[in-house]
């Protein structure tokens, strides 16, 4: 009973992530300011986490904990880089 709850639970929050990362996408195209991007973009890296985690939880594997992690390090480091570049114009000083 409950492996079947966890097992549906994760299927929608599968389809809720694909749709937060659809619309993300769109943002990311259609922002228009940099900022409107580099935020649609960081949405976007943590809606990816965030499927891998419940693509782990419903598989049982912890290599997906493992990519997820991965992603979740290069996206906080590409959005800090995004943001010095947009305030300062460069990012290596």
């Amino acid at each position: 009973m409950s492996a079947t709850i966890i097992v549906t639970a994760a299927w929608i929050a599968h389809g809720a992530l694909a749709l937060a990362m659809a619309l993300c996408t769109w943002r990311m195209i259609a922002g228009p300011r940099a900022q409107d991007r580099i935020l649609a973009l960081d949405s976007l890296y943590v809606s990816a986490m965030l499927q891998l985690l419940t693509f782990g939880v419903r598989t049982g594997t912890t290599v997906y904990f493992e990519a997820a992690l991965i992603i979740g390090m290069l996206g906080f480091i590409a959005t800090l880089s995004l943001a010095k570049f947009l305030m300062r114009g460069e990012v290596i000083e």
